[in-house]
């Protein structure tokens, strides 16, 4: 199921949106969301989809481990030296939105060391509705949830579900067996969010990340232009 807008999400660019050689810099997009929403293995989905068309890196966060880059190096979606942990050592959006040097760090000596890249996504651990990422880390934003986390989320709102460039609404096969009705919280996405773009996923069917893959793709066409 996939509810989409042709809103035009022009968030600012960052400052340094070129190398200083004068060339584009990759493209940077961060996935926040709940524990257990899916965002590693959307971000695992991405790298699957994109790894044939696009030059890819990733930089993931956990708190006090590297199990999500050890997911995604088990899962073998990138080469090993394209994926890259930082160990926050305090609350995940403390990391992304107040002091955002370590992923900073991480992502400016992932491109430079395995460089050039065309995109860099950058994971957020585990954290609640208020996650948002500072601009000056990333150019864009994903947001995930997960039907299992209760059909009233999208209502609840928050700045993760308002104003992130996109919304990933996860594990839609799992609505029949707890209760989550999923036009209700179409519905309740499209109030909450003015027009901007909602996808409905369910990794586990054929179509997988293909929405959310479309809305990167769109948004590296777009990029390129700068």
């Amino acid at each position: 199921m996939h509810l989409g807008h042709s809103h035009s999400s022009s968030a600012a660019l960052s400052a340094d949106a070129r190398r200083p050689d004068g060339r584009l810099r990759a493209l940077r997009v961060g996935l926040g969301g709940p524990v257990g929403s899916g965002k590693t293995a959307t971000v695992a989905a991405l790298c699957r989809v994109l790894r044939d068309e696009f030059s890819l890196g990733v930089v993931t966060n956990d708190i006090y481990t590297r199990e999500d880059a050890e997911f995604l190096l088990r899962e073998a979606v990138l080469p090993p030296e394209r994926i890259v942990a930082v160990e926050t050592g305090a609350c995940p959006h403390t990391a992304i939105r107040d002091d955002i040097s370590a992923n900073l760090e991480a992502v400016e000596d992932l491109e430079d060391e395995a460089g050039p890249l065309d995109l860099v996504l950058v994971e957020s651990g585990g954290d609640n509705l208020t996650a948002t990422f500072s601009r000056g880390l990333v150019d864009a934003q994903i947001f995930v949830i997960d039907v299992a986390g209760g059909d009233d989320i999208p209502r609840k709102g928050g700045p993760g579900v308002t104003t992130a460039d996109l919304l990933v609404v996860n594990k839609t096969d799992l609505a029949p067996y707890v209760g989550s009705d999923l036009a209700r919280m179409a519905a309740d996405a499209e109030a909450a969010r003015g027009g901007l773009p909602v996808v409905f996923q369910s990794l586990r069917s054929g179509a997988g990340a293909g929405d959310v893959a479309g809305w990167v793709r769109a948004r590296l066409a777009a990029w390129t232009t700068v």
